[in-house]
Parts: C-alpha cells; structure tokens; sequence
C-alpha cells in the first residue's frame, strides 16, 4: 500500500512536477501533448528534484472544457506507461501520479503503473472513483474546488474560506475512509485558484497551519504560476511568475504544507531542500 510517509521521508524535496498532456493548461498547454515530449518532460523534472510526476490529460485551467474520458485515457495512458518503464516502480523510483476526476482514468492508469490519483473534485465528478483507489492500494490527494473548472471563477463567496474548505476537506476524507482508502495515503489541497479570489487564496496561505491542523493529513499546496501571482506582482504572462511561485513554495512550506506542486521543479526543489537544512540547523 502506498504511503504518503514512505515518499516524504524520502531525501528527495518535498515537490510533485506538472507533466501536463494538455492542448490548453493556463501555463504551458500544447507544449507536451506529444507523448514523446512529455515523457522527455517529466524525465527532466525527475531529473530536477522532483519527488512526484503528476500526469494530466484535461486542462483545469477557468474556464476550461471538459475532455470525454476516451480522449483523456489516450493522452495520458501511454506517458505514464512510458514513464513507469523508464523510472521503475515505487518505492524504489519516483512515482507517477495521475490528475483526474474520472474512474475508468484512474483505474487505467493505476494499471499502468500510477501510485497515486490527484483529484481536484475530492470524488465528487465520479464517486467510483474512491472505490478504484481504495483497491488498488494507491495514494490519494482530495482537493477543494468550489464549481466546476468552466465557471468556478465567475463569483466565488465564501463568508470564512479556511473554515469552508476545512469542513469540505474533512468530510471528503471521512468519504474517502468510508470507501476503504486507508488514512496514510490521503493528502489534502485546499485548491489555491479553485473557485478562489486573489484574497480567498492570500488568506488559504496565511492560515495554512489552521487547516493543517483541521483536515490531519498531509496538506499539498498549488500555487505554481496562479493568477492571483500575477494580480499581486503584476506579471500578466504565467511564466512570468516563477519568484512569486518561489516566495510562496517557501512560505507554504514553512506554514505548514507537507509537499508542493510546481511546473518549475529546479529552483521549487533547491529552495525546499535549503529550506529543510536551515529548519534541521536551527532545531
């Protein structure tokens, strides 16, 4: 059974590396839809530090339309298949994780070799799909999303945004326990940018060690190239926004988050490891 333990005692930096197999993500949609240069990819971020490689077939980007389970099943199926051939298996290799809200995705990769479903519907979209985690041993990574992807940015409202997403995360966990997932391998991810203002995601990371205590697993924090970077920065193009990523990879981490998600692995996972020695130093 995978633990989210084994992997973060590990020596690699706590980061999970975006290998999107999208035509249109926010950040770098098309650039890897060729499988070829996707495995490339995530092979360079592995190379890079990454301790996870998150392969994802259906842009979540505002917004974004919805992919059928066909064409999500053909992009991502034959990266992590070729991923897992080239790294090995978990815990001897990095892991691949896949980004979906659909069972019959998740059951394939996991047959292909997967550890880990990252979904961003917490097992809403398609219940099955906890159902599919919980037999195959894997890891599982419940994230807040308030909507859908196509509007979850028109008007979101929350009158407390940590205690909301705390209460969702909490019940989707006990959901994900009901269907036989075992504690140690849920993680949680309050979804910086999910159906978020700028302030709703300012005030998510300022209070990060309230919902770390709240939700009692492993929190994962995505605040790679987000909008609300550039709305505070001032950076309109997305990969313009590598230092205010870093600034909050470091204060996300040392707030409270047990692992990262980030496209720009390099620097997210030299930071992350100088950060654990400074924290081991000053212990």
């Amino acid at each position: 059974m995978f633990t989210w333990e084994d992997l973060l005692s590990g020596a690699r930096a706590p980061v999970i590396g975006v290998v999107n197999v999208t035509p249109d993500s926010f950040s770098d949609g098309g650039r890897f839809l060729d499988p070829d240069a996707a495995v490339v990819h995530g092979l360079s971020l592995v190379a890079d530090g990454a301790a996870v490689l998150d392969v994802g077939g259906e842009s979540t980007r505002p917004g974004a339309e919805p992919v059928d389970a066909d064409e999500e099943l053909r992009r991502v199926v034959p990266v992590i298949r070729r991923l897992v051939d080239a790294l090995g298996t978990f815990p001897d290799a990095v892991p691949v994780s896949v980004d979906t809200t659909k069972a019959v995705v998740a059951a394939a990769a996991l047959d292909a070799g997967a550890v880990i479903v990252n979904d961003i519907s917490a097992g809403l979209t398609d219940p099955p799909i906890l159902a599919v985690v919980a037999g195959s041993g894997a890891g599982y990574i419940a994230m807040h999303m308030l909507g859908e992807p196509r509007s979850m940015q028109n008007d979101p409202q929350y009158d407390d945004v940590v205690g909301e997403v705390a209460d969702f995360l909490v019940a989707r966990l006990a959901a994900a326990r009901d269907a036989g997932i075992e504690s140690e391998a849920l993680m949680a991810d309050p979804g910086i940018g999910f159906g978020k203002r700028s302030a709703h995601n300012l005030e998510l990371l300022a209070r990060l060690p309230d919902l770390a205590e709240r939700v009692g697993v492993p929190l994962l924090v995505g605040t790679s190239r987000k909008s609300f970077i550039g709305t505070v920065l001032g950076d309109v193009d997305p990969t313009q926004r590598e230092e205010g990523t870093l600034a909050t990879v470091v204060f996300a981490l040392d707030h409270g988050a047990a692992m990262v998600r980030v496209h720009d692995v390099r620097a997210a996972a030299r930071v992350a490891l100088l950060l654990r020695v400074m924290e081991e130093s000053a212990a």
